[in-house]
């Protein structure tokens, strides 16, 4: 069995981004040269998630409307984890969407249903944040 490993590092020019980076993940399952197996791409920063839906932006404003009723970013002062940082919100949004994906790979290309496109979601940007990118297979 073949295992590949990188990291895919981001700037995110906003405090919240979504990332569209399936043709990454396409590059690297090329590099790979695996035909058959899995890709496993996760968030490496506790405050960003990867997730796959639709690549349609009315869907990615309404995750933005939705997650920010949920954990509104402001007042600060609403959290106990705020103090050192302002990013309690992002932390609560990124259990929500989640650490990571799991694609099948098969005859050399990502198994997606229809529509299906992966996301890096930043939550607390402004800085480099990395996601990894773990396939394994033959």
């Amino acid at each position: 069995m073949k295992s590949y490993r990188k990291e895919l590092w981001f700037e995110a020019t906003q405090r919240r981004q979504i990332i569209h980076i399936t043709p990454k993940i396409e590059e690297c399952l090329r590099e790979s040269e695996i035909k058959e197996g899995l890709c496993l791409v996760n968030a490496m920063h506790i405050t960003a998630s990867v997730f796959i839906n639709d690549n349609e932006s009315g869907l990615h404003s309404d995750y933005e409307k939705w997650l920010e009723k949920l954990a509104p970013e402001k007042p600060y002062d609403q959290y106990a984890h705020n103090g050192y940082e302002d990013n309690a919100d992002a932390h609560l949004k990124r259990t929500v969407m989640g650490r990571e994906v799991v694609v099948a790979v098969t005859n050399g290309q990502l198994d997606f249903g229809p529509w299906e496109s992966i996301f890096y979601y930043e939550l607390d940007g402004l800085r480099q944040k990395r996601a990894l990118v773990k396939i394994i297979g033959e």
